[in-house]
């Protein structure tokens, strides 16, 4: 079976079953992420969102078998990390972070050949592979040179390119716009949601960049203190958290405007003014994301069926 065909008998791409970690024993030991089951469809984006040592990067290293789980299990593409390890990893890609995911001293070109290899493609097949990642990324023109000569944005470039050599099914990207400047975060930003719509890939994200997550990702999963504590799609979840506020949009001068709210509506227009929509006022994800952050008791629970995508 070729690397990145889907398995007929999996449900899901990622499907987590009572996952979780714990480091140490006894008195001294930390739970970093508690028992987790998520489901997650082909060809969907979740964001995974959290604070800093929520559970993030624990969570995605034991999918990607970097961690060994205390409890649990998951299933990559329908392998099973713990029995069929081997070929649940090569339905991955991966982009870590806090990670040096490629070879600084290497040029991007001998990166990609060499993880190419590392992921079993034959080399007929790397080099064209190579080529056209290296291309689509704006990154030929300085393939020969080191990785570790570029700007942060290209060497994240590189991560990714390195992540997606073997065609993958699914991608982990683990704060991939961290550090990057305006323009990086932007090409980033596009490159994902190409990657979503256009090659079908199923990508797990995590971003404190919480308007990134909102525009690419249909599903949100909120971790805390290592429990997940939220997961919906993206639009109920901002849903649930929408009040009785409301948008007025006005074509003309607002000039008055505010002087006359606590009038009629109509009494408040400015001479000139005309009304084009009201419209009930959405949280934004941020909003959300620090409600929930906040409360002492799960609101939103969360859901561990299949979401379509």
């Amino acid at each position: 079976m070729p690397r990145n065909t889907r398995p007929t008998s999996a449900a899901a791409a990622l499907e987590l079953d009572g996952l979780g970690k714990t480091y140490g024993r006894g008195a001294s030991a930390r739970v970093a992420v508690r028992p987790t089951t998520l489901s997650v469809p082909w060809g969907q984006v979740i964001g995974l969102l959290g604070p800093n040592g929520a559970g993030k990067t624990t969570l995605i290293k034991m999918i990607s078998a970097l961690v060994t789980p205390t409890v649990g299990t998951a299933r990559i593409g329908g392998w099973d990390i713990s029995a069929d390890r081997g070929r649940a990893v090569l339905q991955i890609g991966a982009v870590l972070e806090g990670s040096r995911n490629v070879y600084w001293p290497l040029s991007a070109w001998e990166n990609l050949l060499y993880f190419g290899h590392l992921k079993g493609l034959r080399g007929g097949a790397i080099k064209p592979r190579a080529e056209q990642l290296l291309r689509d990324l704006d990154l030929w023109p300085r393939r020969h040179e080191p990785v570790g000569s570029y700007s942060r944005g290209m060497q994240q470039k590189v991560a990714v390119a390195a992540a997606l050599i073997a065609d993958p099914p699914i991608l982990l990207l683990d704060e991939p716009t961290l550090g990057l400047d305006v323009e990086s975060a932007r090409t980033f930003k596009e490159w994902i949601a190409h990657l979503a719509r256009d090659e079908q890939k199923t990508i797990l994200l995590t971003t404190h960049q919480l308007h990134v997550a909102q525009q690419l990702a249909g599903r949100i999963a909120v971790i805390r203190e290592g429990e997940i504590i939220a997961d919906l799609p993206t639009g109920d979840l901002l849903a649930r958290y929408a009040e009785d506020r409301y948008d007025i949009h006005l074509a003309g001068s607002p000039d008055g405007l505010a002087d006359g709210l606590a009038a009629g509506l109509e009494d408040v227009l400015p001479a000139g003014a005309r009304l084009l929509s009201i419209e009930k006022a959405q949280p934004t994800l941020e909003e959300v994301f620090i409600r929930l952050l906040h409360e002492d008791a799960m609101t939103v629970a969360p859901e561990v069926r299949e979401v379509a995508p």
